[in-house]
């Protein structure tokens, strides 16, 4: 396999699978290639797409490689958006989130004894945008579902993972998880202004 041919085909596995990426590993293993081989691959592919300055770009997130659009267009793609899926989120949902960020895996249930009411509308909204998913069954009596965020809540939030996600204080007050969302939200704008 000549490099061009690899390139092409590492083009083709990243858009084949979208937002999930793909790890070096598995390319190699889809590849049938050593792993530097594929490394090495990546590197120079990744270089082309900023050299030429293309409307995507090749990025790792998460731990995995994925076509991305580029930051500077960013103002074009918000004008596109208008779909419920990238509407902003309640002050219920943020809260929600911010929970399941820090607490994951964590039941319906936990989540409605930390926040004080019921999560079940921001449980729901947070799944339909994809920040949040069902990841396992607690044990115990009705199994509960667990949730967890999903890699494009990394990506909407700009991590790589999890543990970037800003310390909570040592001695947290439960109460206090809402002021620690409004924190997180708050920073997360900054940055999205920054930009």
């Amino acid at each position: 396999m000549t490099l061009e041919e690899i390139f092409a085909t590492i083009e083709g596995l990243l858009f084949v699978v979208g937002d999930e990426g793909m790890t070096i590993e598995d390319m190699a293993t889809v590849l049938e290639l050593e792993r530097e081989t594929v490394h090495e691959a990546m590197l120079s592919l990744q270089l082309q797409y900023q050299d030429q300055k293309r409307g995507l770009q090749i990025v790792e997130m998460a731990g995995a490689f994925r076509l991305t659009t580029r930051p500077e267009h960013a103002p074009y793609f918000k004008k596109l958006a208008v779909s419920p899926l990238h509407s902003s989120l309640s002050q219920a949902a943020l809260e929600t989130l911010a929970i399941v960020a820090y607490r994951q895996p964590i039941t319906r249930m936990e989540i409605d004894d930390i926040r004080g009411v019921k999560s079940d509308r921001a449980i729901y909204t947070l799944s339909t945008k994809l920040l949040i998913k069902e990841v396992d069954r607690a044990p115990g009596p009705g199994r509960p579902i667990l949730y967890g965020t999903t890699t494009f809540f990394l990506d909407h939030f700009g991590l790589n993972t999890l543990d970037e996600l800003p310390p909570l204080p040592e001695n947290i007050d439960e109460n206090a998880l809402e002021d620690e969302a409004d924190l997180f939200f708050k920073k997360f704008e900054e940055t999205l202004e920054a930009e």
